[in-house]
């Protein structure tokens, strides 16, 4: 993996060299089914790969419940300190968050360097990230992250064998570590502050021209970024890889015989995706709030389509975006089986079967985004000088034609959707 950012990478375990060997493992509580697990676990082999890593081990431990101090039972603990040394592991990942204290515990017990799903998802964001915003939002992320960790880091202090003498000179390092990091903090809120401007007046600028906008949202690697490639003829990287898109990208989409609207790109979506991201990417995450139509993006070919489709369902409530107008895709039907079970999913998901790669159901999916935008119409009003908020409404929300200055009011042509005509009614100039 890419970089010693993260909890658990500096507890003086040596240099890493060659790709990391991981031993990864899982928790199944009493209220979770065992392939629920299975599947997560097997993710969390996909992004241990992704990160750069090779799984060598895989364990799933049933308890009534975790443990404080190690998450997992002590025993299987063991067990797994004796399997990464005959494996040759040097990194063990769980798929469960474990608190500061148990991903030390665990680390002294094992000797080798230990992460969380948290650590890791936030280590692949550091490796993807390519603008300066997206490095500043997985860096706000990291640190959000490893402040709470900082007492690992001061392990060798053990050495001296604690008491008077030896409290001092480590806390009072600890204390400026813990000041620069809230200080760095604090500057990358401000500029990420700057940034979320920035993006508001491009919204505004996308409003005048009057183009309703359309953002892609779904689970990561379900083929938002190729769908947005085939319908602008765009080039944008597109991998079959866990968040190779992070940054969002805004392009132009014209469908012949219908209205042309933006169409954006957002980061992808995962089960337990860590709290600290979606607040770092909350900025880049608002684009879906000024969204007319938000387009699910599910790869209808995944085992796990169900689950994904209501992580991403769940992670919208979050960000209060759930009431928008939402378009289902079904993406990658070129690896589903044909026939009943494809139109079965269709008619149960009430969703629009297309693959973005061939182009198969693309035309359909137009015409289901074109009927949810919201109705538009071309109306002339004649607004009084006095209540420059209504000339304002129309270059916001609509698309100014034409204009015409009077000695008493301001006529103009402008398109405008229909919840903002009827604020206007009162202006209409009938033919």
């Amino acid at each position: 993996m890419s970089r010693p950012r993260t909890g658990g990478h500096a507890n003086g375990h040596g240099t890493r060299r060659g790709p990391e060997r991981a031993v990864i493992a899982a928790v199944r509580l009493p209220r979770q089914q065992r392939w629920e697990v299975e599947e997560s676990l097997e993710e969390l082999a996909g992004l241990a790969m992704a990160a750069g890593a090779t799984v060598v081990h895989r364990v799933i431990q049933e308890r009534a419940s975790a443990t404080p101090a190690l998450y997992f039972g002590r025993g299987k603990v063991s067990e797994i300190a004796d399997t990464a040394r005959e494996l040759g592991g040097n990194l063990f990942i769980s798929d469960d968050p474990l608190s500061p204290i148990q991903e030390r515990n665990i680390s002294q017990a094992l000797g080798i360097k230990v992460i969380d799903r948290t650590a890791l998802i936030l280590d692949i964001f550091a490796q993807r990230a390519r603008t300066a915003e997206g490095k500043l939002q997985v860096e706000l992320a990291q640190l959000t992250y490893l402040l709470p960790r900082l007492v690992g880091q001061w392990t060798h202090l053990e050495r001296l064998g604690g008491g008077i003498g030896t409290r001092g000179p480590g806390e009072t390092q600890l204390e400026s570590d813990r000041r620069v990091i809230r200080r760095r903090v604090m500057q990358i809120r401000g500029e990420l502050e700057h940034v979320q401007t920035h993006r508001r007046l491009q919204r505004e600028g996308r409003r005048r021209a009057g183009m309703p906008i359309v953002a892609l949202v779904g689970y990561t690697n379900a083929g938002k970024t190729t769908l947005l490639n085939r319908l602008t003829g765009s080039r944008l990287t597109a991998a079959d890889q866990l968040f190779v898109t992070l940054d969002p990208a805004a392009r132009l989409v014209e469908p012949p015989g219908q209205r042309p609207f933006i169409l954006t790109d957002t980061v992808g979506f995962i089960r337990k995706l860590p709290h600290e991201l979606v607040a770092a990417f909350r900025a880049t995450l608002e684009e879906l709030k000024d969204a007319d139509v938000l387009v699910h993006v599910v790869d209808s070919s995944h085992p796990a389509l169900e689950e994904h489709t209501e992580a991403v369902e769940r992670i919208l409530g979050e960000l209060d975006v759930a009431h928008r107008p939402t378009v289902l895709a079904l993406n990658k039907i070129d690896r589903t089986d044909r026939g009943r079970s494809l139109d079965a999913l269709v008619a149960r998901r009430e969703g629009v079967g297309i693959s973005a790669v061939t182009g198969e159901g693309l035309p359909e999916l137009l015409k289901t985004i074109d009927a949810a935008l919201p109705a538009s119409g071309a109306v002339t009003l004649r607004i009084p000088h006095g209540d420059g908020a209504a000339l304002a409404l129309c270059y916001e929300r609509g698309r100014v034609v034409g204009r015409v200055d009077g000695p008493q009011a301001v006529v103009v042509d402008v398109e405008l959707p229909g919840t903002w005509l009827g604020q206007l009614a009162a202006y209409r100039v009938l033919n």
